[in-house]
């Protein structure tokens, strides 16, 4: 067994001294460096383009590239976007180019969390790209469509990494069993809970493994109680500015839509342990109670905002309680996008239409000039009508009548489709009665 030591005599962590040595050992990422997958087959044919690698933490961006650079003899430069600035780059670039000339080696530029740069300094990357100088190897775990620029992004394959299961995790970890020749002190259940925990991180899975190793003592089986005694609750990957932040309201946004409340209840709950603003979520929510809700449900809105002064009252971990139960109440309620739709249609129209004036008989005449002009001519009050309706028309002269709303079969949303229908059916009954009398 390897006992390959730092300089002040400390043991290298076990992800270090476990990292692979060919691709076949990556776990989880046949679909990438399988022999006959894209990156398999570029190393096949030993013409290697740039690429993107972009996955979660820990899935082996960092290890597929060091041995790309191996498999064909290229030098290795790593960077981290998060440590380096232009000064390091022109340095990198310019030993590139000296290594190009002087020994005909190419560079493999491998750059961790690349989507840090910002796009002036992605944009750096283009010439030396271009011209063959290094050979790109990003490294991100956010979405490259929204983090690299477009120019960058047309001169580099995408490689998308799978978050590693749990299948992935015991791999992982009868590895380690092999390479320490001992079995790891924990019973069944805890091996389950480790694996849950880790998250999709294999990095993280052998620093529990390597943990655990270092607190047994002689014979000792540690259970799930233990476990938790020996490593901290891990903080879930969740970044509120970037991609996973997205997802994630996403994925609250259509459980509701779905009405599936358990799904719902699930997602909102992951933003709120990862740290997020409950605000955020309640004005999501509230925008969801008149978008998708509407008037299936009309107190959709009044419970949205009785929920959001609740948490304002309260605060948070209490109020985080509203949050859930609007959740809970958005998520069971019928939905509708009949008025959502309509709006669409109504500014469709009046775009088409601006300029177009309101029929005189429903303008205002406050002075004798608009009377002699015909406004308010022959305008029916409503109420004063013994069905409270005159069907007159309130579109423009010249425009053709418009439909834009229509109710759903669900919630409220049906008595109000059938006080249509109603109104519909006695506005062609009196519009027929006065074009005959007229």
């Amino acid at each position: 067994m390897e006992e390959t030591l730092f300089s002040n005599n400390v043991k290298r962590p076990l992800a270090d001294r476990m990292r692979p040595t060919k691709l076949e050992e990556v776990v989880g990422q046949n679909h990438i460096v399988g022999a006959d997958a894209p990156l398999g087959r570029m190393i096949k044919s030993g013409k290697i383009n740039s690429f993107i690698l972009w996955g979660p933490p820990g899935c082996g961006k960092t290890t597929i590239a060091r041995l790309i650079a191996e498999y064909t003899n290229l030098y290795f430069e790593q960077i981290s976007a998060v440590f380096s600035g232009v000064a390091d780059l022109k340095r990198v670039f310019q030993y590139a180019e000296e290594r190009r000339k002087n020994q005909g080696k190419g560079t493999l530029l491998f750059v961790d969390e690349i989507h840090r740069f910002n796009k002036s300094q992605q944009d750096g990357f283009l010439p030396y790209v271009e011209n063959g100088t290094v050979i790109l190897v990003g490294a991100t775990t956010e979405n490259p469509s929204f983090e690299l620029n477009s120019a960058l992004l047309s001169r580099c394959q995408v490689f998308v990494l799978n978050r590693l299961n749990t299948d992935d995790f015991e791999e992982l970890l009868q590895r380690a069993e092999k390479f320490e020749n001992k079995k790891l002190p924990i019973d069944d259940e805890a091996r389950d809970f480790i694996k849950e925990i880790a998250d999709g991180d294999g990095r993280y899975i052998l620093n529990i493994a390597e943990n655990i190793w270092s607190y047994a003592k002689e014979g000792e089986i540690f259970n799930k109680e233990q476990i938790l005694k020996i490593i901290r609750s891990r903080a879930p990957i969740y970044d509120k500015g970037r991609d996973g932040h997205y997802n994630l309201i996403s994925a609250v946004h259509k459980s509701l839509r779905g009405s599936d409340v358990d799904a719902a209840l699930y997602w909102a709950a992951r933003m709120l342990i990862a740290g997020e603003d409950p605000r955020y979520l309640l004005r999501r929510l509230l925008r969801f109670s008149i978008e998708d809700v509407s008037l299936a449900d009309p107190n959709a809105v009044n419970q949205a905002i009785s929920c959001i002064e609740t948490y304002e009252r309260l605060g948070s971990p209490e109020g985080e309680l509203a949050v859930m139960q609007l959740v809970a109440y958005l998520a069971t309620a019928p939905k509708s996008a009949g008025v959502y739709k309509a709006m669409d249609k109504a500014y469709a129209a009046a775009k088409r239409t601006g300029s177009l004036m309101p029929p005189k008989h429903i303008l205002n005449a406050p002075t004798k000039l608009m009377k002699n002009l015909g406004y308010h001519e022959g305008y029916i009050y409503d109420q004063d009508l013994e069905d409270g309706f005159s069907g007159q028309n309130y579109f423009p002269d010249d425009m053709k009548r418009e439909k834009f709303y229509y109710p759903v079969e669900r919630g409220f949303e049906r008595e109000i489709k059938k006080r249509i229908e109603y109104f519909d059916k006695l506005r062609a009954e009196k519009q027929a009665k006065m074009k005959k009398e007229n």
